[in-house]
Parts: C-alpha cells; sequence; structure tokens
C-alpha cells in the first residue's frame, strides 16, 4: 500500500505515518471501527487514535458515520465509527478500475446487458472452485467461515459472524468496488455464489460499492436441510435482484 495522504518529513522521521498507515489497513480489514475497536487492536491509547483519524479526516482518508445496528436498537446513542472514503480506499489497490469499468461498458454496448451478467456469472463461477474445496474440507457448522478464510485470501478481508437468527458474512474490502459501482451485476452474481455454495437462500444487506463501509451478506440459519451439501443449484438467490444496491 503507497502511503495515504501527504505529511511533512519530520512526520515521517518519527512513525507517525507509519502508526496512520496502520489505522487506515485497520479499517480497511475490519470495516466500520470506532475509537476503542481501534484501539484494543492496534495497542494504541484511544487519545492516540483519535488524533490519527483527526489527520485522516483531514486528508480525506476516512469519514466519521453514525454506527449501524441491525436487529434491535440498544439504549443510547450509536458510538461513532470511522470508515474509509472513496480516496482512502484508492490508496490500496484499486489499480486498473477504470480499464474494467471501459471493458464492461464497451460489452455492454456492443452486446448488451445480459453479456455482462453472462461475464459476471462466469468470473464469480471460476473463482468458487477454490471457495468450494476450502468449505468441503470444513465442518458444517464452520462453512461459512471456511467461506470468509477463502474470500480473504482473495482480498476481500471477510469475516463471519453469528446474528440472532442465522449468520452474517461481511467482506470489509472490495478489490472491485469501483466498478461494481457502476456494474452491479458483479454483486449480483456474487451473492447467486453464495446462495449456491451454502445450499440456501441468502441476502445481501449491504454494498461497498453502493456507499456502505462493509459488504453484509446475511445467512439465515438452517431449517434442518443438509447444510453440508456443496451440492450446485442452477436456480438463483431471490435476493440476488437487489444484491449490490444499497437497501432502503
Amino acid at each position: 500500500m503507497k502511503n495515504v495522504g501527504e505529511a511533512p518529513q519530520e512526520e515521517l522521521a518519527t512513525g507517525e505515518r507509519s502508526t496512520r498507515n496502520r489505522v487506515a489497513r485497520s479499517i480497511l480489514d475490519h470495516g466500520p471501527s470506532t475509537v476503542a475497536d481501534l484501539a484494543k487492536r492496534l495497542g494504541l491509547t484511544q487519545a492516540a487514535v483519535r488524533r490519527h483519524l483527526d489527520a485522516l479526516v483531514h486528508e480525506n482518508v476516512v469519514e466519521p458515520r453514525e454506527q449501524r445496528v441491525y436487529g434491535a436498537r440498544t439504549r443510547g446513542r450509536p458510538a461513532k465509527v470511522f470508515a474509509l472514503t472513496d480516496c482512502g480506499r484508492d490508496a490500496f489497490d484499486q489499480s486498473y478500475d477504470k480499464l474494467a469499468a471501459d471493458a464492461l461498458r464497451w460489452i455492454t454496448e456492443r452486446h448488451g446487458e445480459a453479456a455482462v451478467v453472462d461475464f459476471a456469472r462466469a468470473r464469480i463461477t471460476a473463482q468458487a472452485e477454490t471457495y468450494k474445496k476450502a468449505m468441503d474440507a470444513a465442518p458444517p457448522e464452520q462453512r461459512t467461515e471456511a467461506l470468509a478464510k477463502a474470500l480473504t485470501a482473495d482480498g476481500y478481508a471477510a469475516t463471519a459472524r453469528s446474528a440472532p437468527v442465522g449468520e452474517q458474512l461481511c467482506q470489509h474490502h472490495c478489490p472491485v468496488a469501483h466498478v461494481a459501482e457502476q456494474f452491479p451485476q458483479l454483486c449480483e452474481a456474487e451473492t447467486e455464489i453464495f446462495s449456491t455454495l451454502l445450499g440456501t437462500h441468502v441476502q445481501r444487506l449491504a454494498t461497498i460499492a453502493h456507499g456502505d463501509g462493509v459488504c453484509t451478506t446475511f445467512i439465515p440459519r438452517s431449517g434442518g436441510g443438509d447444510s453440508g451439501s456443496s451440492t450446485t443449484r442452477t436456480t438463483p438467490s431471490a435476493s440476488a435482484s437487489t444484491a449490490g444496491r444499497n437497501p432502503a
């Protein structure tokens, strides 16, 4: 990763910029984070984290947001979280975005949107071969976590966590976010393949491509079906039509 923002020479000499990059990288890997979250992960004081965040906000690398709460709200005001801006994400690995978007636009103009859908499905299906192998090697109850680890190896910085009636698959980084903003078919195909791999209907709750801090996919708890099976299904997820679009 290149250094985010500009810094005077004396600041670089003291390691301030290195620590600031660690703060930005932690937000990339874990999604929108509170000051307390960052301090715990990085072994810094909250005062030090706030100082670095103030500088990153000034540089338009991160921005403060109200924390999203899924499910019942607890009492009190939601904690403020800090998320990467588009500028902040550009400081990491967003290479070749314009070339990819231009290529997909050319495909659309010459062959129609259906060709883009076919491309998106073919692309994620090829990637999914590796994901399937990782999931097949995991116990049924750890299949979502295995998928998250396989996605992380592909650059998506993914995690799996329990939810009240299922699980959430969170992708804290998306290497194709800028392209997916213009071509949501990429997100829709990804949602379909998650449904196929997990053998259940899934619901995309949020995407980085449409302004959310994390791509979040809800996976309902199995109602007793064969959750360990990796049998490929050709029927797309019922939620695929809204994947990649910011939920209302």
